[in-house]
């Protein structure tokens, strides 16, 4: 579909009833359920949009792959350090989407217990329903066949005796016969044609054959047939309240080019409701930046706390030569708990991602940020050579496992604004002095090192753990909590934004809790539960709502 022209604001003044910033697991929910409502809906995307055939058909294809806009690389793969926290996240129309692994698992018991939030709804019960829609939705599938990165999760499992907790994953994945395009599978054929997975593992680098759920062939697809106009290549700057201070006459969005050196292409957009949907890390840059500048200064104190990151471990086992075919896969087929609260899952990124060796290093035990980086020099002195090898990135890929570890722990770091050099506004991390953040996680290297050194493999820790303490973590969530006050969190137990009218977050940043899974289907959930809570289209809405 091609992009929205420029248009004109309609008679009442705005150019939208619901602007939602981002297109991601949230922000496509909204955008569809708002549009079904009734509503004018705009959707402010940064990224571009694909087509199956646009996605990088290698991650050496830095121009397509990588998101860093000011360098001219406007990929789906964004990569963002902090000095507490090592963040991978997609961008594009679609978000996360377009990069995550399809893995739709439901959040476990203890999500649901938190303290944040329990004390304000059954949740589990509240969102049972919602997640239904979710896994409807998004097409979920457990992973029909066998695999060698299954045999080696078993093998995990056996260890640590605990192979009776092994499973094959819900997928969003349209599994149908490999390569065959055929009509819409799962809508009734209001949806696109769908073609079969072919195992080819490189479910990170955009899916070029089109089996994958992308968000754009579910909830966007049918967003955009329902009048909703995606404007892509449009970076929120800042959102001013028109009128009454509390947003209830509307807001102004700036917008720009994102990472132009020049040519910006300034635009304003004006809206009755804003939904934030730009993914936990966007949307706290974005709600920062705009408490610290003063256009939005009733927004919680809160805002930046609980900051989750899954208590995540990302390690690698990179096998022999000769190994079978770990990359004949999807991303994510299986999955264990070798122990209550912890979650492993074997990855595999296919043929094509070889530049990815770089962000793995020799596998580094405990330590702090002083003594990390001589534990990795010891292991570079007794075993140069096999560093030397992990420095050649030809064929990793396709020999290499990748061990995801997640954790329900109850720990947490901050995100804070700060003014940095000549005023610029910059976010900062900082340790839960009381829960602080994992940076090793035992069982993970442990189960890394049984791996490696059963097959005669090399284990390897991410770059920023080994040489800085720094852990990885593809599911950043928080930061703008569900909570029962603005003492507590951000938004109210319907996601809307305390000390704003007609203003919501719907996206990863609201999540209070560890899920210890995959994200995801959650956030999806969660953002469907909202959209419930909102009336049809009406101007007596808008006067008292």
């Amino acid at each position: 579909m091609n992009e929205p022209r420029t248009r004109r604001p309609q008679a009442d003044g705005f150019d939208y009833d619901w602007l939602v910033i981002g297109s991601g697991f949230g922000g496509s929910v909204s955008s569809l359920r708002l549009a079904e409502k009734g509503y004018r809906v705009g959707v402010l995307e940064q990224g571009r949009r694909f087509r199956d055939e646009d996605f990088a058909k290698s991650t050496w294809n830095l121009r397509d792959f990588n998101w860093i806009p000011s360098l001219g690389m406007r990929g789906i793969f964004r990569l963002r350090a902090f000095k507490d926290i090592f963040i991978a996240c997609g961008v594009g129309l679609g978000g996360g989407s377009l990069v995550y692994a399809n893995t739709l698992y439901r959040a476990g018991a203890d999500f649901y217990r938190n303290r944040q939030w329990a004390d304000m709804d059954d949740w589990e019960t509240a969102l049972a329903p919602h997640y239904d829609t979710a896994e409807k939705m998004l097409g979920v599938q457990t992973v029909p066949r066998a695999s060698v990165n299954q045999e080696y999760l078993k093998e995990i499992g056996r260890h640590f005796d605990v192979e009776d907790t092994f499973r094959r994953t819900p997928c969003g994945v349209f599994f149908g016969e490999a390569g065959e395009t055929v009509p819409d599978p799962y809508f009734d054929g209001e949806g696109p044609d769908r073609t079969g997975c072919i195992y080819c593992g490189e479910c990170m680098q955009g899916c070029r054959v089109g089996a994958k759920n992308t968000l754009m062939k579910n909830y966007l697809w049918f967003a955009e047939r329902r009048g909703v106009e995606c404007h892509t290549e449009r970076q929120v700057i800042d959102i001013q309240p028109l009128g009454a201070g509390d947003g209830s006459e509307g807001y102004r969005v700036l917008t720009q080019r994102p990472g132009a050196w020049l040519r910006k292409r300034p635009r304003e957009f004006r809206a009755r409701g804003i939904v934030f949907s730009a993914g936990a890390l966007g949307t706290n840059m974005l709600l920062a930046k705009c408490k610290l500048n003063g256009s939005l200064p009733n927004i919680s104190d809160r805002l930046g706390s609980l900051v989750r990151t899954n208590s995540e471990s990302i390690l690698a086992v990179t096998m022999p030569r000769g190994t079978g075919k770990i990359w004949s896969d999807v991303m994510i087929s299986c999955s264990l708990h070798p122990r209550p609260d912890t979650h492993i899952e074997l990855n595999t990124f296919g043929k094509s991602a070889d530049s990815l060796a770089y962000l793995q290093t020799l596998m580094t035990g405990k330590g702090n940020r002083l003594t990390r980086p001589f534990r990795w020099l010891g292991q570079v002195v007794r075993h140069p050579l096999v560093f030397l090898r992990t420095l050649w990135p030809v064929g990793w890929s396709q020999r290499s496992i990748i061990l995801l570890v997640m954790q329900t722990l109850d720990n947490a770091i901050s995100f804070r604004a700060k003014r940095g050099l000549f005023g610029r506004f910059r976010l900062v991390t900082e340790q839960d002095p009381e829960k602080p953040n994992p940076t090793y996680i035992d069982i993970a290297n442990e189960a890394t090192g049984f791996l490696a050194e059963k097959h005669g493999g090399v284990a390897q820790s991410s770059v920023l753990e080994a040489l800085a303490n720094i852990p990885t973590t593809a599911h950043i969530l928080g930061g703008a909590v569900i909570g029962d006050a603005p003492e507590t969190g951000v938004v109210d137990r319907d996601s809307r934004v305390f000390g704003y009218r007609n203003m919501l977050i719907c996206d990863g940043s609201t999540v209070p809790a560890n899920p210890g899974v995959n994200p995801s289907l959650t956030i999806t959930a969660i953002s469907e539960f909202a959209m419930s809570k909102l009336p049809v289209a009406t101007d007596r809405w808008w006067a008292n709502g």
